[in-house]
């Protein structure tokens, strides 16, 4: 696994603080295991509110139900997530634990829109599979919008803590070629 520092370009900010990337977290073949297991799970189409997402979604653990504004118990984490969950606390440093993971399918031409993760969750952590996709970043700045574009590989992590969760939104544009997703979050302190 590499961590990576991330890129500085011209034409955006640097890099969110509190975000961090690395590259190779999991092996080819995790992948491709990884990736059969979502595709046999029961997705189902993301719901917000009245409205339904074209990306498909199993959450476990916990799951924010978007009309009645609130956490709800979801499946328990599957078995087979056991060991890459310690690896992604690993990765996030001491007392890292784990309480809600989120399976997401992208077909090709499926992305996410602009938003920020639900305050009831505390460091969030994706696991980017299949198909690479641009995890843009972006905050205000006056009148304009402080912009960062994060070029995820296939089988690599990042991390979001800190500022980056609580003062940038993040998206998704639609993705070229089939992508899963697996993000792990902490939960908040109210939230446990």
């Amino acid at each position: 696994m590499a961590e990576q520092q991330l890129p500085l370009f011209a034409d955006q900010s640097p890099a969110p603080q509190g975000l961090r990337y690395a590259t190779g977290f999991v092996s080819p073949a995790i992948e491709r295991n990884l990736m059969t297991r979502i595709a046999q799970l029961p997705l189902q189409p993301f719901q917000f509110g009245q409205y339904e997402g074209k990306r498909r979604v199993a959450s476990f653990g916990f799951r924010y139900d978007y009309t009645l504004r609130r956490l709800q118990d979801a499946d328990p984490i599957p078995e087979w997530l056991a060991p890459l969950i310690e690896r992604v606390a690993a990765f996030g440093g001491a007392g890292v634990r784990i309480g809600q993971i989120l399976c997401t399918e992208y077909d090709s031409g499926v992305g996410i829109g602009w938003h920020r993760d639900k305050p009831h969750f505390d460091q969030i952590f994706g696991l980017s599979l299949g198909s690479p996709c641009k995890f843009r970043f972006r905050r205000p700045a006056g009148a304009k919008w402080s912009r960062f574009t994060l070029e995820a590989a296939p089988r690599s992590i990042y991390q979001m803590a800190g500022a980056v969760r609580s003062e940038w939104e993040h998206s998704i544009p639609p993705v070229e070629a089939l992508r899963y997703s697996i993000t792990f979050r902490s939960m908040a302190e109210s939230s446990s």
